[in-house]
């Protein structure tokens, strides 16, 4: 296939991650009891699907470091200056924190105003686009690994507790105030979170050559080495300083390890490569899938209020057994799938990312 076609393949992979984010909040807000591996054992089903949404932010992150190299490719083919491309990426990267903290206004009893969530993280890296398009593959990987490298060593340095909770990450109080959230204890910092974005950038230039191999390679090493330092983590064999934090891989990633993001990010290089190298063997038609992933921000936003501030209003947040909080939750994906389906067919008009088109460009 024509790399100046719309890859279908990544669409879908950003309605899986929508399918994950959603399936994992929603049943977390409905449950009355809090989802958590101790209630594996007895819920086994729920708790177990419910775990499968941890994939959803690496995959949105990588995601947006994919879809910034393709954007300003098919508008270099298009005939657009370097520096319109720049400004334009400069735009919607401040449009997407826009968005952001426009989410931090709508859930008080989730953020605080200066919460630093996936959106904040997501913007702030795609404002820095104009760098990172000039900046080698092997720098930019170079960083990543910097990054990971030194998350240990500023978790370390603020004692960042084993787990993180709402309360923390939100709180602008402590020293460092709103920076402190942005860079190590907020919900999506950038250390950790950013290495993951550059990889999607490395990722983007990949698949723009068509070199699936080496987005596998990539993922294969973040695999073997996230999946290393966990199982090191998981024996007792890091001990208590910084390759303990390296290693963690405790249920959450409030606060994320370099571990999660290797791993976990690894998987997401292997599946980018996978459903590519599908799409160009086999084909791919739009389906339900991809029109979630077409409306991702969308459904993001609405996905947040409706079910974690409004819910709180109507008497459902936190109100439901376990077998009734899984259908609602299945059945809340359904409807969104399906809307997000027939929305598709007036071009998401008046949704988030029609907002981002006419306000950023593009």
């Amino acid at each position: 296939m024509s790399t100046s076609s719309r890859m279908l393949a990544l669409d879908a992979l950003r309605g899986l991650a929508v399918f994950l984010m959603m399936e994992q909040h929603i049943g977390v807000w409905l449950w009355e009891s809090h989802v958590s591996p101790s209630q594996f054992l007895k819920y086994p089903v729920f708790v177990g699907f419910n775990a499968l949404g941890g994939g959803a932010a690496p995959l949105f992150i990588t995601l947006a470091g994919v879809g910034g190299v393709l954007f300003a490719a098919s508008r270099s083919r298009k005939g657009w200056s370097e520096g319109t491309i720049d400004v334009t990426l400069i735009k919607r990267g401040l449009a997407v924190m826009g968005f952001g903290y426009l989410l931090n206004v709508l859930t008080p009893s989730w953020f605080s105003s200066m919460s630093w969530f996936v959106l904040h993280l997501m913007g702030a890296a795609m404002l820095l686009g104009p760098i990172w398009r000039r900046l080698p593959t092997t720098v930019l990987l170079t960083i990543a690994a910097a990054i990971l490298v030194a998350t240990t060593g500023i978790q370390d340095w603020l004692d960042t507790p084993a787990r993180l909770g709402n309360n923390r990450m939100r709180d602008t109080t402590m020293a460092g105030g709103a920076l402190r959230l942005a860079f190590a204890e907020g919900q999506f910092p950038v250390f950790p979170w950013l290495a993951l974005f550059l990889g999607g950038t490395a990722t983007g230039r990949w698949l723009r050559e068509k070199n699936l191999r080496a987005i596998r390679q990539l993922g294969g090493f973040g695999v073997v080495v996230g999946g290393a330092l966990a199982a090191a983590w998981g024996l007792g064999l890091t001990g208590d300083g910084l390759l303990m934090r390296a290693g963690r891989f405790n249920g959450t990633f409030y606060p994320c390890s370099p571990s999660y993001i290797l791993l976990v990010g690894g998987l997401v290089q292997l599946g980018i490569a996978g459903l590519v190298g599908y799409e160009q063997r086999k084909g791919m038609r739009p389906g339900l899938w991809v029109s979630l992933g077409r409306a991702s921000l969308t459904l993001l936003l609405v996905h947040v209020v409706v079910f974690r501030e409004i819910s709180r209003d109507y008497g459902f947040w936190s109100a439901l057994e376990a077998g009734p909080a899984f259908a609602g939750t299945l059945g809340a994906i359904g409807a969104a799938a399906i809307l997000a389906w027939l929305w598709g067919k007036v071009g998401y008009r008046f949704g988030a990312e029609w907002v981002l088109r006419k306000v950023a460009g593009g």
